[in-house]
C-alpha cells in the first residue's frame, strides 16, 4: 500500500468540510474515500495522509511538529501490515492527550481506524426500489 502526502489548502479544507469523522483515544481522523482531485494524484490505490496540529494542541511549534511526525510515522508503520485498502484521504488530528502518550497508543488508534476503514462499504444507490412505486 502506497503512502502519499495530502497537501494543499483546498484539498485539506475539502476533507475537513465534507469528510467523515472517526474518534479514537488519542487522535481523530477526518477521511474521504477516493484520491484527491489533483494532477499529481496517481491512479493506483494509495493512502493520502496529512496531519493537522493546531495551536490549540500546544503553544510550542516544536511539540506540534513532533506530534505531526509521530502520527505520520505511526500510520506508515501500521500500513505495512495492510495489503489492500481502498484509496482514501486522511487528515490526522491529534488530541491533547497524545502529547504525553506512548507511541504504541498512537499506533493502536491508527490500527483500529484502518480496521474499521477496511470493513466500511460505500453506500449503494438503490434507485430501482424507490422508482417501482
Amino acid at each position: 500500500m502506497k503512502l502519499q502526502r495530502l497537501r494543499g489548502r483546498k484539498i485539506c479544507d475539502r476533507v475537513i468540510r465534507t469528510g467523515r469523522l472517526w474518534k479514537g483515544k488519542v487522535l481523530m481522523v477526518r477521511w474521504l474515500p477516493g484520491a484527491p482531485r489533483h494532477p499529481s494524484a496517481t491512479a493506483a490505490p494509495a493512502v493520502y495522509a496529512g496531519a493537522l496540529a493546531s495551536a490549540k494542541l500546544d503553544k510550542s511549534a516544536v511539540k506540534r511538529n513532533r506530534m505531526r511526525r509521530r502520527c505520520r510515522e505511526a500510520l506508515r508503520t501500521v500500513l505495512q501490515g495492510f495489503q489492500t485498502l481502498p484509496s482514501v484521504q486522511l487528515l490526522i488530528v491529534p488530541r491533547s492527550s497524545s502529547l504525553q502518550c506512548n507511541f504504541s497508543d498512537i499506533r493502536a488508534d491508527i490500527q483500529s481506524f484502518l480496521s474499521s476503514l477496511r470493513a466500511w462499504q460505500p453506500p449503494r444507490n438503490d434507485r430501482t426500489s424507490s422508482s417501482s412505486r
